[in-house]
């Protein structure tokens, strides 16, 4: 754990002011010179997401009142604790900062959080991911509702835009790949399994991909082969019979060869001639509320079908990481009015997400756990909490101190003892109601006088 004390500063010791020399540019807007430089801005966006109320004036008092020496540069109005308390300043800085530094911050976070944890289950000598897919409400503006148009149904079109967005986290510690996302409706609309291919490319070498039915189709596993990753992916009932061409039997376990139909031709033209797939069917039974149904896989792993088994069951695990980006993170709804600054909302919700899962990893190391065994809005109030007094630390020791509090804490947030998974209906994600169609109320008459 010292190593981790080393390196994880929350931010400070992460990315380092000097980090981001090579990234600012000589002059002009986003050159991240004077106070609100691109360490500070990032700072206090990654605070902004932790922080209750999300709220620019709530985040800035962090800064005020915190004061972190390695982040803060030095200049006149610093050194005179002159720093004016309007986000005013803050606002700008956010939409001057460039994509690029806020894509590579992710990454580089990623990287170094990756490098902390353990990445593969135990059992298991490769990394296994889970995959899904969802949508994120976004504020309306004529620029985003351009690029990402409402949907529309028999009463007519949505009010908020709408942004579709696949993910894909660690089964072993819960980190996230930084996402991919695209319109969810309109003309130039992309799927859930067009973006979970381009999310491959994110992957670590020899990675497992475990989906559910909505990509159990050819296309995503003809190109996680053709990428070198292995899958595990739910198919439904009739998939399944094209794919096995026979009679399902609970605990199948048989070598197929998933050949591509017609459809998947016409909705892909570059495969090849002969596209092929060499995989496994199994065939499972499953409770689903009250009724037993069969649970067909296919795999390309060489692993006992009971241990792929017990992969895919952990796959409801990014369901739940899901429900803390979008509702614990408060991603669901997205203020920004620009595709830019939706695109660093998500990038820096997705860093702030990371920050709080390494803290549950490495407080489930010191504890003896798994990282799933812990609560994540339990420890992103612990983190939240331990925020200002990690920063405003004057040496490593107390920084230290400090440090292994906090995980204590995180280590204390266990979720119970449950003897099987609660089930609820499938509801949609509520949110405020949608404005009201604007009416011209009518005008009064007049009435004429006689003569």
């Amino acid at each position: 754990m010292a190593s981790s004390v080393e390196l994880f500063y929350l931010f400070e010791r992460l990315v380092p002011p000097d980090w981001f020399a090579d990234l600012i540019p000589e002059k002009g807007a986003g050159s991240g010179k004077g106070i609100y430089s691109f360490a500070v801005v990032i700072w206090l966006m990654i605070v902004q997401r932790l922080h209750a109320k999300g709220t620019l004036s709530g985040a800035l008092q962090q800064l005020l009142q915190i004061r972190p020496a390695n982040l803060l540069p030095d200049c006149k109005r610093v050194r005179e604790g002159n720093i004016s308390s309007h986000p005013g300043g803050y606002c700008q800085a956010r939409q001057n900062l460039p994509t690029l530094v806020a894509r590579k911050v992710c990454d580089h976070i990623l990287a170094q959080l990756q490098a902390q944890l353990p990445a593969c289950p135990v059992d298991c000598p490769r990394p296994v991911f889970l995959l899904d897919g969802s949508s994120l409400e976004l504020a309306s503006s004529e620029e985003l509702t351009a690029a990402y148009p409402p949907t529309q149904n028999q009463h007519g079109t949505a009010h908020w835009p709408i942004l579709r967005i696949a993910v894909m986290h660690n089964l072993a510690n819960g980190l996230a790949l930084r996402p991919s996302w695209g319109p969810m409706s309109g003309s130039e609309a992309v799927s859930e399994q067009a973006l979970a291919e381009n999310l491959m490319d994110r992957l670590p070498p020899e990675a497992v991909i475990v989906g559910d039915r909505n990509f159990g189709v050819f296309s995503v596993v003809h190109a996680a082969r053709a990428k070198g990753f292995a899958v595990i992916l739910r198919l439904t009932k009739e998939r399944f019979k094209k794919v096995w061409n026979g009679t399902a039997v609970c605990g199948q376990d048989q070598p197929v060869e998933w050949l591509a139909s017609r459809f998947d031709r016409l909705r892909h033209p570059d495969l090849p001639p002969q596209a092929c797939v060499a995989g496994r069917i199994l065939v499972a039974q499953m409770l689903s509320g009250s009724t037993t149904e069969f649970l067909y896989l296919f795999t390309t792993l060489d692993l006992p079908a009971e241990q792929i088994l017990e992969m895919y069951r952990c796959r409801w695990n990014v369901e739940t990481d899901l429900r803390s980006l979008k509702a614990t993170i408060r991603l669901h709804h997205i203020p920004a009015k620009t595709g830019a600054m939706v695109e660093k909302e998500i990038l820096i919700a997705i860093t702030a997400y990371n920050m709080v899962r390494a803290v549950m990893g490495w407080a489930a190391q010191q504890a003896g756990i798994s990282p799933r065994r812990l609560s994540f809005s339990h420890v992103q109030d612990v983190v939240e909490a331990a925020l200002p007094a990690l920063a405003a630390a004057e040496s490593p020791q107390q920084y230290a101190l400090h440090f292994h509090r906090m995980l204590d804490y995180a280590a204390r947030c266990k979720l119970p003892n449950r003897s099987h998974r609660r089930t609820f209906p499938r509801t949609i994600w509520g949110h405020h109601q949608s404005f009201p169609k604007r009416k011209i109320a009518p005008v009064p008459s007049v009435p004429q006088k006689t003569i």
